[in-house]
């Protein structure tokens, strides 16, 4: 029987352990951290042997390498995980074009009105899931329920390589025994909040008036209500417009003075350009972030006289931003976004209402250059030493704001 609305959560076990593990045979039932700087950075990826050591994604690299001194720590390889990214995503494509990709590997999928040619729900995540093993020899769990909200907890409950599955009108019965805290919205004030009302399970919530909880919460009483009974309107929603595009790197090491940071401001905005190109887009405000050693963190921004996708250009602003903080500190992160973005990927025309300046010019060429030798075939002066990879840069836009990803 066809379920009205079938709402499909896919997420990749392990993703970037995954690959290692896949690329690298000896790794195999080996513990795998995938992670950058011992001391500095984060872990980006757990395989499940390492994780019975209480490693996790995002904690800091020194914690995890004293709970687990015996994993194996490899550097990400950021192209590899695109390629692989593309791989599982085009397997989704086969079965609907409502897609809405929450990182590299994990996604929504309405199923909704495939299910005549495909199948239930739970067949067609099964032969995902399939052909996914098949095409890139990596797991992957999936969860399907009515909703967002519920095919997401699903799938946790599926992994490592299963899948879960909450039919229509169930809903309730699968939440309630759940903690206040995977209620999207509740982060740990909220939870304390909420268990200060006597409120410690989904239940517990589903269980109150409407009314009630919106006397004690306000407007996210009736929020939690809905989602406590398994509802959740929100539509699946492919190829979402981005915001803003952005680039930024956390140094290895604190970084001192504007001629110190401004080779990494450079790249970060040559980069930034790049993604507006290939997007399409022009941008009218520049943002800068910088984080000092003690984790202050500091935005500025600027409004162009006139939208933009030239690096140059958001350079120079960005640069005059710079200019405007205290640099005697030590810095740890500096980041370049564009804000207020122009318009959508350009349409031809059978006349050009104008010819390309020299710097559009001179862009375009650059822009072939890195498609047919890499980004780093030609670079500023400036920026030849800054070490970050451009396929982490890359993987960062295409996530919009994370600033490391989570893998589960």
């Amino acid at each position: 029987m066809a379920w009205p609305r079938a709402i499909i959560h896919v997420d990749m076990d392990a993703f970037y352990a995954s690959v290692e593990q896949r690329d690298r045979p000896e790794l195999a039932g080996k513990p795998v951290i995938v992670g950058g700087h011992p001391t500095r950075g984060v872990v980006l990826a757990a395989s499940y042997e390492v994780r019975p050591f209480g490693v996790r994604s995002a904690i800091p690299m020194a914690r995890a390498l004293k709970l687990a001194p015996q994993a194996i720590v490899v550097a990400p390889r950021f192209e590899a995980y695109v390629e692989a990214s593309e791989a599982v995503f085009a397997v989704f494509e086969t079965v609907t074009p409502l897609i809405e990709p929450l990182s590299l590997d994990e996604a929504f999928l309405d199923v909704s009105a495939s299910q005549g040619l495909f199948g239930e729900p739970g067949a067609i995540a099964a032969s995902l899931r399939d052909r996914i093993w098949e095409q890139t020899r990596l797991p992957s769990s999936a969860g399907i329920a009515s909703v967002k909200f519920v095919a997401k907890i699903a799938s946790d409950f599926a992994k490592p390589n299963g899948q879960k599955e909450v039919p229509p009108g169930e809903e309730r019965a699968f939440l309630a025994p759940l903690p206040v805290s995977r209620l999207w919205g509740v982060g740990p004030k909220t939870e304390g909040q909420l268990k200060g009302l006597g409120l410690g399970t989904i239940g517990d919530v589903a269980d109150k008036e409407e009314a009630w909880l919106s006397r004690k919460l306000g407007p996210l009483g009736r929020h939690l209500f809905e989602l406590s009974h398994g509802r959740d309107e929100r539509a699946v929603i492919p190829d979402r417009a981005a915001k803003s595009v952005g680039a930024r790197d956390t140094f290895d090491e604190d970084v001192v003075g504007q001629d110190a940071l401004s080779p990494h401001v450079h790249s970060q905005a040559l980069r930034v350009a790049r993604r507006l190109r290939k997007a399409g887009r022009k941008a009218r405000v520049v943002h800068l972030a910088l984080t000092y050693g003690d984790f202050t963190a500091l935005t500025r921004q600027a409004t162009l006289s006139e939208p933009t996708d030239d690096g140059q250009t958001l350079y120079r602003a960005a640069l005059g931003l710079l200019g405007k903080l205290d640099l005697s500190r030590p810095v740890r992160l500096t980041g370049v976004s564009a804000h207020g973005l122009d318009g959508e990927a350009p349409q031809f025309e059978l006349f050009d209402r104008k010819a390309p300046s020299k710097t559009e010019r001179l862009n375009a060429a650059l822009d072939r250059i890195a498609e047919k030798f890499g980004s780093k075939a030609l670079s500023p002066a400036d920026v030849l030493g800054d070490q970050e990879d451009e396929a982490r840069a890359e993987l960062r836009g295409r996530l919009g704001v994370r600033k490391h990803d989570a893998q589960d």
